[in-house]
């Protein structure tokens, strides 16, 4: 039927009175309809191409956290990307990132299934990259009450990381006055902290367990964002991938030593104090009844699979994130000497030389906080967080977006955006002090995240990096060796941003080379 005619009969059989009123009326509701669905202003966002998605505008060679900050001053503090089919919402500017964790936490707590991710949490019976669900929820209690355990306040994990500094000071200063990697040390030490904490072993220095748990992780971030392609193209993993192949070889080995471990924990498990994380999750999954369903979920409770993972993911966070910040750390010292003479004063006239630091010192010792805050700051160990997905249809700073799309923060720019921080490249613990000396937390720094997915080990890492940087400037000078550069402060991106190989020279302070030489002897 011609629109002419169609228009003939409507006028013969309605008044035109009528049909004005419902014109009116179509198009208020029209009106509203469309004005409730767009998005008050809507996200820009890059070309796209079928299959390939935006991939096509993100080349150039750029590290992920660069790359968008730089589309960031094209198309605004928040855009949104086509990662293969994927429609991903980057956020670059910390208002829009507290909207997204904090004030629409809930609504973008979700997690992406991702190949590689998937394989290293056996299906996301993780924390970090579990979907959310009432499970999960649980599962999070759980750890969180675990870790409660050695938390702030407590002895125990300062025990652990004394002893592990103890360690590893003498193992810093064997090496003499002469130029050599810190990293391998550090690492050794930060994964003794870790081991003691989840399995209750403390291994020296050669150990072949040791190595084979220092082997599997560096396995695992060496090759998991290597592989990362089949995460935006999971068809992919139908053909061969070395790095995926390397990947499930690392998880192997892993999982055969971690289910280890769980086994003698049951054996051995009793009815007193848990000794050591694995203990303390045991206890939580019988208390929540083991394999029941839990909390309203429509799925399994919590597993020997939820356990294993728990305590794959304390290596795999726990390791890599504080020595990657610990050596970051030291990197800057070396280009700021001054910073660490002022540290080491503070620690000479707060806590002196007689006694190790302990958790109570912390507020007797604000400018050794903001050293540690500025590290966490200049080099943020994921300048890019783990991806949310929005679980049900929501917005960010009143633009629309729909239930599954993928947000990335992008904390590398929140922590580097002039506007908020003054010579955002410079190294300055200062800015975290206020004019009366006085330590302060701006709202734009977030280094472990904020919200439902915030960083559940959070107190144990701030405790943890407190402990050992406090400890070794206490007790060691570092320096350049003698016509060594000063450590290239670019990095390299991988799981986190990791500082180059660097050489350092180290000296113990007064007071404590004869200390140290007597712990290195027992």
């Amino acid at each position: 039927m011609s629109t002419g005619l169609l228009s003939s009969l409507c006028a013969s059989i309605f008044p035109p009175s009528f049909l004005l009123i419902l014109f009116i009326t179509a198009a208020m509701v029209f009106f509203l309809i469309t004005k409730q669905a767009a998005p008050r202003s809507p996200i820009p966002s890059l070309p796209r191409l079928p299959v390939l998605g935006s991939l096509p505008w993100l080349g150039g060679g750029l590290p992920p956290h660069l790359l968008f900050s730089q589309l960031a001053r094209r198309y605004g503090p928040v855009f949104s990307v086509y990662l293969g089919r994927h429609h991903t919402v980057v956020v670059n500017d910390h208002r829009h990132a507290r909207d997204v964790l904090m004030h629409r936490g809930r609504d973008f707590a979700g997690r992406p299934s991702m190949v590689t991710t998937d394989l290293l949490t056996r299906g996301g019976k993780d924390i970090a990259f579990s979907d959310y669900s009432p499970l999960w929820k649980c599962h999070r209690r759980l750890v969180h009450d675990s870790f409660s355990l050695f938390g702030e306040g407590g002895g125990r994990l300062q025990d652990i990381v004394l002893a592990a500094v103890d360690g590893l000071c003498v193992e810093l200063c064997s090496r003499g006055g002469g130029g050599f990697d810190p990293s391998p040390a550090v690492t050794r030490a930060v994964t003794n902290v870790i081991c003691t904490l989840v399995f209750s072993a403390t291994y020296r220095h050669g150990d072949a367990e040791l190595q084979e748990v220092i082997g599997y992780n560096d396995g695992i971030v060496e090759t998991i964002t290597r592989g990362g392609l089949v995460d935006v193209y999971p068809w992919m993993k139908v053909f061969p991938n070395r790095y995926l192949r390397k990947l499930k070889a690392c998880v192997d080995v892993r999982d055969r030593l971690l289910s280890r471990k769980l086994e003698e924990h049951k054996a051995s498990l009793s009815d007193a104090d848990p000794r050591d994380l694995l203990d303390a999750l045991l206890k939580g999954q019988m208390k929540s009844g083991r394999g029941h369903k839990s909390l309203g979920s429509t799925g399994e409770g919590i597993t020997d699979d939820h356990i294993l993972m728990t305590a794959a993911e304390a290596f795999g966070a726990g390791v890599e994130t504080t020595s990657t910040t610990l050596l970051w750390i030291l990197a800057y010292l070396l280009h700021h000497p001054e910073i660490q003479e002022r540290v080491q004063a503070e620690l000479d006239e707060q806590v002196g030389g007689e006694r190790p630091v302990g958790v109570s010192d912390r507020g007797r010792l604000p400018y050794l906080d903001c050293v540690i805050n500025e590290g966490l700051r200049i080099r943020p160990v994921s300048p890019v967080l783990i991806p949310h997905v929005a679980v049900s249809d929501s917005s960010i700073g009143g633009c629309a977006v729909r239930r599954g799309t993928r947000v990335l923060v992008n904390m590398w720019s929140i922590h580097h955006d002039p506007r908020h921080w003054d010579k955002p490249d410079l190294f300055s613990p200062d800015r975290f002090l206020d004019d009366h000396g006085e330590r302060v937390i701006p709202a734009y720094f977030l280094p472990f995240g904020a919200g439902p997915r915030v960083c559940v080990g959070e107190s144990l890492a701030r405790m943890e990096l407190f402990l050992f940087v406090a400890s070794l400037l206490q007790r060691i000078s570092f320096k350049l060796p003698a016509g060594e550069p000063p450590p290239n402060l670019q990095g390299r991106v991988g799981v986190v941003l990791q500082p180059l190989p660097y050489q350092v020279a180290v000296s113990p302070r007064a007071g404590w080379g004869d200390r140290m030489k007597c712990e290195g002897t027992h």
